[in-house]
């Protein structure tokens, strides 16, 4: 299977990480706002499923180094594997929670809230299972991105209130999904391998773990997913009669972002060997940059802001920018 041999091929796998998981959110837009989130998220879970699938038998399956995905999911015992399952679980209800907080609030504060408050607490407990990293370059960083998780929400409050359309619930729905999102990568760090080129009997290395982890992620959803098109947080209730109305247009959409998130998951997964699963995971949450980007430069939702909302939005980039830099800086 391919591993990545050293430190910087592992942060380039964590920037693309970073990358897929602050842009998939796109795709969402993409569909359409008549195309409820409930509906959306079918095609999602999809499309991190196939994916995993696609790279167990790819990427997992060449290369001299580690087992192949086969035999390594023939020869996981059933412990870890349940492991990357329940992340795949908690997952699942954290990205729930945060899609809808996105559908309500937008990317640029449903991200920089509820991933940033993930990305605190996800490195923090990360980094007390397995202490990889410089721990005080490794938490000046985090520090830094909570101030600029602080920062975006006072700007936020300053600009919706101008607009007479301050959404609690969407703040309130971001951050319960953080809270949530800090826990599942621990599970299925717990389930792999503590050296993917030599990995010990019983245990996941990186294409296996994903595979289980999605394998949680849509079991999950005839569960999560179910319930809250029944009692949705904002709209009508919704059947699946209302899915079936979907272009194939919109249904590869969907597909395409779960595609894109999994993208994500992946990179960090096989680069946390290297990296740490404290530095992998935070970089990659380092997304709440990228969407707050997108959010405000590509979707408008922050146009016909003041000017003092404006200067806090570029000082949360700079928090956030030198929080990711420290991060980098704390696995050399």
């Amino acid at each position: 299977m391919f591993i990545p041999q050293s430190y910087p091929l592992a942060i380039i796998l964590c920037i693309v990480t970073m990358l897929c998981w602050g842009s998939w959110g796109n795709t969402q837009k993409m569909a359409g706002k008549a195309w409820r989130f409930e509906l959306f998220y079918w095609d999602y879970v999809l499309g991190i499923l196939l994916f995993a699938i696609l790279l167990g038998f790819t990427l997992g399956s060449n290369g001299e180094a580690g087992r192949g995905f086969v035999e390594d999911i023939k020869q996981a015992d059933s412990g870890n594997m349940l492991n990357a399952i329940l992340g795949g679980i908690v997952f699942n209800a954290s990205n729930i929670l945060l899609v809808a907080a996105m559908a309500i609030a937008g990317m640029a504060v449903a991200f920089p809230v509820g991933v940033g408050i993930a990305l605190a607490l996800g490195v923090i407990v990360n980094y007390v299972f397995v202490p990889q990293g410089n721990a005080l370059w490794l938490f000046m960083g985090v520090a830094l991105i909570v101030a600029a998780i602080i920062i975006d929400a006072v700007a936020y409050k300053k600009h919706s209130a101008s607009l007479k359309k301050v959404s609690g619930k969407g703040i309130l729905l971001s951050a319960g999904a953080g809270v949530l999102m800090s826990l599942f990568y621990r599970f299925v760090a717990s389930s792999m391998a503590s050296s993917f080129e030599m990995p010990e009997a019983g245990k996941l290395t990186p294409y296996s773990a994903i595979f289980f982890f999605a394998v949680g992620v849509v079991l999950s959803n005839f569960i999560f997913n179910y319930f809250i098109m029944k009692k949705p947080f904002d709209g009508a209730p919704l059947s699946f009669s209302d899915y079936a109305k979907g272009s194939l247009g919109v249904h590869l959409t969907g597909v395409l972002g779960g595609v894109i998130w999994n993208t994500g998951m992946a990179m960090s997964i096989i680069a946390s060997g290297k990296a740490g699963f404290a530095i992998s995971y935070g970089l990659g949450q380092g997304a709440t940059l990228i969407a707050a980007l997108w959010g405000v430069f590509i979707w408008k939702e922050f146009k016909g802001a003041s000017k003092s909302v404006n200067n806090l939005i570029f000082l949360m980039f700079m928090a956030y920018l030198a929080g990711l830099g420290l991060l980098v800086y704390a696995g050399t």
